[in-house]
Parts: C-alpha cells; structure tokens; sequence
C-alpha cells in the first residue's frame, strides 16, 4: 500500500483529483499528523477518502466544541497548527466557542467546516449556515471555497496565516460539491504568501528600548504567552536576559513555563489572583519590559493606576496590540524571539550594565513583599484544602513529563498559584475567554500529542461537566488522561465572587445534582477514585498515576475556600486582598482550631 493508502493521492503534481483527495494531500504536505472532527452530510466525500488511507490519524470527538479544544492543546503542547473537521450547519457552529477561545489565547488551528453545495448557498438549505459569515469575528481569516483548483493553494494559505505573525484560528468552509468535483493538486511551493508579518524588531527602537533599560532603577520583565508562541528559543533567550540583567521577572497565565518556575529570579504570575510581589513590583518599577503580553484588564485592573511614573516598551508581533490598553513610551513590533536575540546583542554590544546599588535595594524591597508569603494557606487536619491538593500533585509529579491543563474557575487560579512550571508547552489552560469544559478535550488533544507522558486536567465538579462526553473519546482511544476533580459543590469562582462582592447571596451557584464521579468513570470504562480527607491526598493521586488507563479522581475539598490573592474588581493592581482576614497578626506554623498556616 501507498504511503497515503490510495494510488491517486500519491500521484505526481498535475493529474486530476477529486477535491477531497487534494484537501488531504494539502494537510499532508502541511505535516499534519491527526485530525479531530465529526462526520456528517456535507463532509462524507472527504471521510471517504480518509478511510481509504493510512498516513492521516482521525480522534472521533463527541462534541464538536471539544474538537476544537482537543486541536488547541495538540497545538499548545506541540507548537504545530492544530486540524479541525467538522460537517456544514450545526456542526460548523457548535466550533464557535473553541474557535474563539483560540483566537483570544492567539493558537495556530485550521478549520475544514463543511458547507453544503454551492448552487444551494443561500437557499436555506438542509444544515447550511453562513460560517464564513458567523466565524469572521472569531477567526484570524476564513475561507469560502468555490473552486476546486483553488482548494490546494488555500489550504497552503491558511495554515501560513495560522502559524504566522500573531497565531490564530483559520476556518475553511468547503461545499460538497467542491469536494467531489476534479481538479488538480497544486504543492505548497506555489503558494506566494500574501500575509507577511514584520518580525524583526526596528533597530532604533530596540536602541531606545536599551536606553531605557540600561537607566532602570526599578525594572521588573513582564512576559506572556507571545515568548511561549515563539518558541522554545525565545524561552530560553529570555531566561538568559534576565540572568544577564539580574532583573526580576513575572509570567502572565498565559506565559506560566517561560522562564522555569524555580528560578530566584521570578517573582509568580501578576494579576487579578497573581502573587503579592509580582503585583507590588509591577506597581512600583521604574522600567517595565512587556515581552509578548497584551495589557490584559486581568493583569492591569484599573487602568489608570496601573503602574503610575513607569516608562513602558512593550515587544509584541501583533501592532494591533500596542497602545491598545496601555500607552507605552517604546513600541517594538517583531517576533519576541528576534527580539529579545537583538536585545542580548546590543547589550553585550555596548558593555551595558546594570546599576547594581539600585538593583540591589529594589531587590531587598522585593524580598519584603515576598516574606509575606502570600501563597499561604491554613491547612487542615480534618479537610482536604484545595491548594494542599495541587501541591501534593506537583510534588508526586514534578519529576515525570507531565503536562497540565485546566478547566476554568477557583481550581485553575490555584493551578497556576501552587503547580510550578519548569518548563514552556506544559501548561494548557483557556486564559482570554474563559471556557469551562476546555480542559477535558484538550487534555485528549495533548495525550493523542504526547502518548507517553502524564496529562492530566485538574477540573472544577462544575467545568468537567461541561465536555464530560470525551470520557468516551478517551475510552475509544486509550488515552490515559488523569482527571483531577477539585469538587466543593460549588461553582467556586462564581461563589467567591457572591461572597466577597454580592453580600453572600448565593443566586444559582450550587448544584445538587452533581453525579457520583466514581460510578460515572466506570460507566465510561475508566477508573474513579475519591479522596475525603486529607490522609487520603497521597495514596488517591499515586493510584491515579500508577493506573495506565483514563481516571477521575474526586478530591472533595473545603466547599467555603477562597482563591487569594484577589485584586477586586475596578481596584487598583498594588490593592489585593490577601485572605479573609488579610492574614493580619497571623504568624507562620500557628495553629488555631485545628488548622496550621502552611
């Protein structure tokens, strides 16, 4: 058998196809290795010609939303353009969450939608929807495909404009009748890319970037996910500016893994539950260096407080970002790896160095906002503290190849608070939108990525509802993903919110009606485990990780535990909650009605 499993799809540039067959030589060429979608109607002609070969790996989903997610942490964890296919009308629409979702946390996806023929293009036709039309708010770019002899070439372009400048999704909608009609197959080399983004850095920008920084008193890095869309390289270039600097460094949830996590250097995440002296120095500094982060209203706060008297350069490849939020004084578009390479050259070139007396006395101020300690928690003899489970999780984990993501809620707010990442492309969480249930699917979409290694989705009872039909998708595909349920009967962050800002009410917050997670897994034919009290943590995650089958573990924890730090809502970035009490007059190791500050 052929490479490809057919004669036609491996014959030579040139000779006639139908359309479905020169869709899946275009995803070849493009080195896509799996796709996961749904059939229907639209998109039969094209799973045909998956059937009939062997190259192309297929993850049936249950839900086309979970696609999509599956398809992000496939990319995320891999730094390859993700590949959706789904079939026209509400299988095309049940992607809009997830295609939105990657286009606000900017994922490299491809979107093959299928549409029905075009004679019936606005007829109202069985299953048709305007996706081109519905999808142009959420998508990078998209696609209407009329012409069979233009399918090859836009293929090619649409993954160029996905994995390009600012990653982001792009959908092709193809009717039926273009994906059986013949044509000819044209390979990537003919494709001249109209979308060119800029990605080298202006040299007088980068020389007035080194200025200012060469003369900061008071400078901290602040980095999000643009270094860990870069690459790896542009992780490592920003560790070594940093330790050529000896300045301190923050990572946005998007930016978590840029810069290892043990590093004395950095300070934890900023932001609306980031540490107190990330906060506090992004407050105070003199200098900030915005390497790849958007200003995000989660990080910033109040706008107008944010960071008072500092001068600001801001690195970005996308210029829609600058000066979006945050008016800066340095603007450098480019490429955060270019970047950050023509950054160390200059300084080296010049001999800069820093003022080590005023590095020196902004550090000790540092010090003192970290002595605070404000990851501390009152941990309990009698229940299980949520951040005590998450750290009992890294610490069983944190010498395997273990990759994280999340669903959304208090559960992820302690992921990236207490579960420290040592690495880029380990942490998978829905930052920008928001989306409970993404964390189930895209788990699936690292494992199919990473067979070996240990996945796991530390979920919310409330979240992993959301997606919970994957469990099938696991079941099929013997997939061992690692579902790690924080469950308080609540959906936790709404029930902070209606605590803390709502005078307690608490409007449609708890649910009784939440299934037995232990029954439910081994209804899907996984494992489920439950843990109760806190003697149980260990032994429940280390028969999690022992078991080379899917699992879901439900951890049952304190249901009344806030997430803090918390800057509230419209207060300035510098003003954080620190705990119920503000943990005033507490003293570490104290311990008080059975509980022992941790």
């Amino acid at each position: 058998m052929a490479e490809t499993g057919t004669a036609k799809t491996g014959t030579a540039d040139g000779a006639p196809l139908n359309g479905a067959e020169i869709l899946l030589k275009a995803l070849m060429d493009q080195g896509v290795e799996v796709i996961f979608g749904y059939p229907g109607g639209a998109v039969l002609p094209i799973y045909d010609e998956l059937f009939k070969q062997n190259r192309l790996r297929h993850v049936l989903v249950r839900h086309e939303q979970a696609a999509v997610h599956a398809a992000e942490g496939y990319a995320r964890s891999t730094g390859k353009v993700g590949c959706v296919l789904v079939t026209s009308g509400p299988g095309a629409t049940n992607t809009i969450t997830g295609l939105t979702d990657a286009l606000m946390d900017s994922i490299p996806l491809v979107c093959i939608t299928g549409q029905v023929p075009t004679h019936l293009i606005g007829n109202d036709a069985f299953q048709e929807a305007d996706i081109t039309g519905i999808t142009r708010p959420c998508t990078k770019h998209n696609y209407l495909v009329k012409d069979v002899n233009r399918l090859a070439v836009t293929i090619h372009e649409a993954f160029h404009v996905a994995r390009s400048g600012r990653p982001g999704p792009v959908v092709v909608d193809l009717p039926k009748d273009v994906a059986q009609a013949q044509g000819t197959y044209q390979p990537p080399t003919a494709l001249t890319p109209k979308y060119q983004p800029r990605v080298e850095g202006d040299g007088a920008s980068i020389d007035a970037a080194i200025e200012l920084i060469a003369k900061a008193k008071r400078p901290i890095l602040y980095a999000g996910g643009g270094v860990i869309n870069s690459g790896p390289e542009a992780c490592e270039l920003l560790t070594r500016f940093a330790r050529m600097t000896g300045f301190p460094v923050t990572l946005t949830l998007m930016g978590l893994g840029a810069v290892p996590a043990s590093d004395p250097l950095y300070l934890g995440m900023p932001g609306m539950h980031g540490t107190y002296e990330a906060n506090l120095a992004m407050h105070g500094c003199d200098v900030m260096i915005n390497i790849g982060a958007r200003f995000d209203d989660r990080v910033t706060s109040k706008v107008s407080a944010f960071s008072p008297g500092s001068k600001k350069i801001h690195i970005d490849i996308d210029p829609s970002s600058i000066n979006k939020n945050v008016m800066v004084d340095v603007a450098i578009v480019g490429d955060c790896t270019r970047v950050l390479e023509a950054l160390i050259a200059k300084w080296k070139d010049g001999h800069h160095r820093p003022d080590e007396a005023a590095l020196k006395a902004w550090w000790a101020q540092i010090e003192e906002w970290r002595a605070r300690d404000c990851l501390r928690f009152e941990n309990s003899t009698k229940i299980i503290k949520p951040q005590h489970a998450i750290r009992r999780l890294y610490e069983l984990t944190r010498d395997r190849d273990t990759y994280i993501t999340t669903e959304v809620g208090q559960h992820q707010m302690w992921a990236a608070q207490h579960f420290r990442f040592e690495s880029p492309k380990h942490w998978m969480t829905s930052g920008g939108l928001g989306t409970m249930g993404y964390g189930l699917p895209a788990a699936m979409g690292v494992q199919v990525a990473h067979p070996d290694a240990l996945v796991i989705d530390i979920a919310g009872e409330s979240s992993i509802q959301m997606n919970i039909q994957e469990m099938a998708t696991l079941a099929q595909y013997r997939l061992p993903v690692k579902v790690f349920i924080l469950n308080n009967q609540y959906m936790g962050m709404v029930r902070q919110w209606q605590e803390l800002i709502h005078g307690g009410r608490y409007a449609e917050s708890h649910m009784d009606g939440h299934p037995d997670f232990v029954k439910l897994a081994e209804a899907f034919g996984a494992v489920g485990l439950r843990a109760e009290k806190p003697g149980d943590v260990d032994a429940v995650i280390k028969e999690m990780i022992a078991i080379d089958r899917p699992v879901i573990v439900d951890m049952r924890v304190d249901a009344s535990e806030n997430c803090f730090p918390m800057i509230m809502p419209g207060q300035p970035h510098n003003e954080m909650v620190l705990g119920p009490e503000d943990r005033s007059g507490d003293a570490p190791g104290s311990e008080k009605d059975g509980m022992v500050l941790v």
